[in-house]
């Protein structure tokens, strides 16, 4: 995978495979190689909202593009650690690279809600999109980081996570991270994003 006009206005080139495919929404899709075929997967007979990319026998690319300004950051699984993302933050996945929606220390993490994380495994580059450059804390055993949710992009499974409140009587929320801070020991790295997500109130 190549990208180009970061970290201001990301683009991720995705390079297939013959018959290879690549997930990403439709409305992302800047540019391919000509015979790249389109299919919108269905889940339950309801379609997904993403679109699968699929190279023809002499395999091909696709060029990627964010909705908004913000890098493109490709993290590479290896197949021997899985990784918690920001649910915003995922622009295409390969096939080889697993959505696990049952993961259960995010379960453990949210309860029966909804979270503003998700999990994710396999081998191969999960392409992630910013609002901002992407910046890292590498943690020693037992060093301990607090960080915002909308600044977190993803952190690996070496790493304790616990979510609380910042005023237990202040408005919170598990689907955007309102109110709530994800302090992380490690070791391991958490990498985060230069600025927010959350759209500025006023």
């Amino acid at each position: 995978m190549h990208t180009r006009h970061t970290p201001g206005f990301g683009v991720a080139r995705v390079m297939l495979a013959p018959g290879e495919a690549v997930q990403s929404a439709t409305e992302t899709m800047l540019a391919s190689s000509f015979g790249v075929v389109e299919s919108a997967p269905a889940r339950g007979g309801r379609k997904t909202g993403r679109t699968v990319f699929t190279a023809p026998s002499g395999g091909g690319w696709v060029d990627l593009a964010p909705s908004g300004p913000g890098d493109v950051y490709p993290l590479e699984l290896t197949g021997g650690t899985g990784w918690s993302v920001h649910r915003e933050a995922v622009l295409a996945r390969p096939g080889s690279v697993r959505h696990d929606p049952a993961w259960a220390p995010l379960q453990q993490l949210f309860g029966s809600d909804s979270g503003f994380l998700e999990h994710y495994s396999g081998t191969g580059p999960l392409v992630l999109t910013t609002p901002g450059p992407v910046d890292s804390f590498t943690l020693s055993p037992r060093e301990v980081v607090t960080v915002r949710p909308e600044y977190v992009l993803a952190y690996p499974d070496t790493l304790q996570v616990r979510l609380r409140a910042v005023d237990p009587s202040g408005p919170q929320s598990l689907r955007t991270g309102e109110g709530l801070v994800l302090d992380f020991a490690g070791p391991g790295t958490v990498l985060v994003q230069a600025r927010s997500r959350r759209v500025p109130k006023g």
